[in-house]
């Protein structure tokens, strides 16, 4: 799933390639895509794109006559930069949205097609999608802390979790529990200050560093290898490969249909975090689907 980094970034590709221009014309082939219909899609033809913003993992189009278009890209939604009107996809497309200098076309590689679309008028309108969740780039440490604490939950959880904080995912969360040198499952309630400086830190350097890494990939062109699975990460999607801080293998818990990575080494003092042992904590803190990882 798309999370912080790859959003941020795909919104700055926007604001070049499309920004204040007009949307000259919509097709959405996939009817399981757009989920409002009121106002219906035509009115956003013929407007033009004022502004973009992201609240959370999801990225909203500012068009005028205060009309707004929410896209939730899920896990395997994706954007991809083509020339002016190509035919939509089959089997992998959602939808095409064309300008007078090319067609942003929205693809899906899943059988179960999650990503969606709203089309809202008014400021108000966009609420339901507000998961209320802090900003982890624009908090102090302190501010950091009191929204950890809050809640007595696992560190993969409250990471995570939109209500709490905003744009972190799955996979970057692996990334920053390593930086941090913290167990996944570590209750909030028991961390040290020490720790959550140390969390605190992990999170902006983890974001800000692979916003940038990607930035520099894209250069002026536009995100086309937006993943989860990165062959330079050091944890995620990495079981069994050796750690790049210690050496020792990653390893992973699976729960339902979601898997966590770390290392033992330097995440739990050598503790391997078996499965079975932890179903009863996992069944009370964890999503089962990528629906409830999402809506928390």
């Amino acid at each position: 799933m798309p999370e912080l980094p790859d959003i941020v970034v795909y919104i700055e590709a926007m604001e070049r390639f499309i920004g204040g221009r007009t949307l000259e014309k919509v097709r959405v082939r996939s009817i399981s895509l757009l989920r409002t219909y009121d106002p219906p899609i035509g009115n956003v033809e013929g407007r033009r794109i004022t502004g973009f913003r992201r609240m959370g993992k999801r990225i909203v189009w500012e068009l005028e006559d205060d009309l707004f278009m929410v896209f939730h890209l899920m896990v395997s939604g994706r954007f991809h930069w083509k020339k002016k009107a190509m035919a939509v996809p089959k089997k992998v497309g959602h939808a095409a949205f064309d300008f007078d200098n090319g067609t942003l076309m929205l693809t899906e590689q899943s059988t179960k097609k999650r990503a969606s679309l709203y089309v809202h008028r008014g400021e108000e309108a966009l609420a339901e999608h507000e998961r209320g969740g802090a900003e982890p780039l624009d908090v102090d440490r302190d501010t950091f802390a009191a929204t950890l604490i809050r809640h007595n939950r696992t560190l993969k959880r409250a990471l995570t979790d939109p209500r709490i904080f905003s744009g972190i995912g799955n996979a970057y969360s692996d990334e920053i529990l390593l930086k941090a040198k913290l167990s996944p499952v570590k209750r909030t309630g028991r961390l040290t200050d020490e720790e959550i400086t140390r969390l605190y830190e992990a999170t902006r350097a983890s974001l800000v560093g692979w916003t940038d890494v990607m930035r520099e990939e894209v250069g002026e062109g536009f995100p086309e290898k937006v993943t989860a699975f990165r062959k330079d990460m050091a944890v995620h999607g990495k079981y069994g490969e050796p750690c790049p801080v210690c050496g020792s293998p990653v390893q992973r818990i699976v729960y339902a249909s979601n898997e966590t990575n770390y290392c033992a080494t330097c995440q739990t003092g050598g503790k391997l975090l078996a499965d079975r042992s932890l179903s009863r904590l996992l069944k009370d803190d964890w999503p089962k689907t990528v629906e409830e990882l999402e809506e928390g």
